[in-house]
C-alpha cells in the first residue's frame, strides 16, 4: 500500500515521504481500516516536528483522525494508533474506539468531526458551561478547531464574537456565523471586543492560540467569566498573572480533550452522540475547505503548520487501495 512516512524529525514538507509499504497488522483489540479521508491536524505537523506530547518510534505514518470502512463495511470515524496513522490508504484503530460516521456528513467532513468538535464540545460545556444568551469569543474563528467551537457556540444560542488574521479569514468567519468578526490585522482586538459587548466583556474565551490572544483574553473576559485554554498554535505558552484571576474573578481552565478517552470513554461515545445529532438537523457541518489526492498530503500538512487554512483540510486517498 502507499503511505507517507516520517523517518527523521523537521517540516511536514521536507520530512514526509510517499513510499510503497506493508500493510499494517492490527493488534490485540485493533481493527484495521480502509482510509476513505484523512483530516489534517496541527497536531499533525508537531507530530513531524518532534515536539508533541506522543513521539511514535521512527519511521511513522501522521494522520490522527480519520474516517474509515472497516472489513465489514461500516464506515466509522476514528483516531489511528501510531505508528500506523492516517495519511495511507490503511490505518490500523482501536477497535473499541471506533464511532459510527455520521450519515448526514460526507467522508472528508465526517473525518474532520471527531477531535475538534469533541474538543469544542468538552471546552464549551464540560468544562466551561457555555449557557444561552451567553457571549463566546473565539481566537482563530477561520480556523480548524476554532471554526468547530463558533458553530458549536451559535448551536448553543450564544452570541459568537470570532478573531481572525485578514480579510479572507474574516468572510470565512461570517460564513460560519460569527455575530461579530474581529480581523486581529486591522483592529485592536481589546478595544473591539468592548465596543461590541457595551464594555462588559465575554462571558467565555475559547483559546486555542495562547501567546498575545490569551493576554487579550485577560482584558475582555467578563465577571466570572471563563477563559478555555485548548492549545498553544500561536508558539508562546502563557504564564497567567493569577493575582488578575483573582481581582477580576474569573477562571481559567485547561482542556485536554485525549484525557476523557482513558479516564472516562463513555463521555466521548456521549458527545458523539450529541455531535452526530447536531450534524442530522444541520446545526454543524466541518467547513472543509481543501480536499487533497494522498499525494498532496506532505504539502497539506505544511500549509495547515504555516497558518494559511481556513476550516479543515483532508487528505482524500481514493481507496485505489494497493496491497
Amino acid at each position: 500500500m502507499q503511505a507517507w512516512q516520517v523517518h527523521e524529525n523537521g517540516e511536514p514538507s521536507e520530512v514526509m515521504r510517499l513510499q510503497e509499504v506493508d500493510r499494517p497488522t492490527p493488534g490485540d483489540g485493533q481493527i484495521l481500516l480502509t482510509v476513505r479521508a484523512a483530516n489534517i491536524n496541527f497536531p499533525d505537523a508537531l507530530l513531524c516536528r518532534g515536539q508533541y506530547q506522543v513521539r511514535p518510534p521512527l519511521p511513522f505514518t501522521p494522520g490522527v483522525e480519520i474516517c474509515g470502512e472497516t472489513e465489514d463495511g461500516r464506515r466509522v470515524i476514528a483516531n489511528p494508533v501510531l505508528p500506523f496513522g492516517g495519511f495511507a490508504e490503511y490505518a490500523v484503530a482501536d477497535a473499541a474506539a471506533v464511532l459510527p460516521a455520521p450519515d448526514a456528513l460526507d467522508d472528508a467532513e465526517a473525518a474532520a468531526l471527531h477531535i475538534g468538535y469533541q474538543t469544542g464540545w468538552f471546552g464549551l460545556h464540560r468544562r466551561a458551561g457555555l449557557e444561552a444568551g451567553e457571549t463566546l469569543l473565539v481566537h482563530a474563528a477561520a480556523g480548524g478547531v476554532g471554526s468547530a467551537a463558533v458553530q458549536l457556540g451559535k448551536a448553543a444560542g450564544a452570541t459568537v464574537i470570532g478573531v481572525v488574521g485578514g480579510a479572507g479569514k474574516a468572510a470565512v468567519a461570517r460564513e460560519l456565523g460569527c455575530d461579530v468578526v474581529i480581523d486581529r490585522h486591522a483592529q485592536d482586538v481589546v478595544a473591539a471586543v468592548k465596543e461590541a459587548t457595551g464594555g462588559r466583556g465575554v462571558d467565555v474565551v475559547y483559546d486555542p492560540v495562547g501567546g498575545d490572544a490569551y493576554t487579550q483574553s485577560t482584558k475582555v473576559v467578563a465577571f466570572e467569566g471563563r477563559i478555555v485554554v485548548v492549545g498553544f498554535a500561536g508558539g508562546s505558552i502563557p504564564s497567567p498573572a493569577l493575582n488578575h484571576a483573582l481581582v477580576k474573578n474569573y477562571s481559567i481552565l485547561g482542556l485536554h480533550w485525549g484525557l476523557y478517552n482513558t479516564k472516562n470513554p463513555k463521555l466521548v461515545q456521549h458527545c458523539h452522540e450529541q455531535l452526530t445529532a447536531l450534524a442530522a438537523r444541520g446545526a454543524i457541518k466541518p467547513l472543509v475547505s481543501e480536499r487533497v489526492p494522498l499525494s498532496g498530503a506532505a504539502a497539506a500538512v505544511q500549509r495547515v503548520a504555516d497558518g494559511v487554512t481556513t476550516g479543515r483540510v483532508a487528505v482524500v486517498p481514493g481507496n485505489g487501495a494497493s496491497a
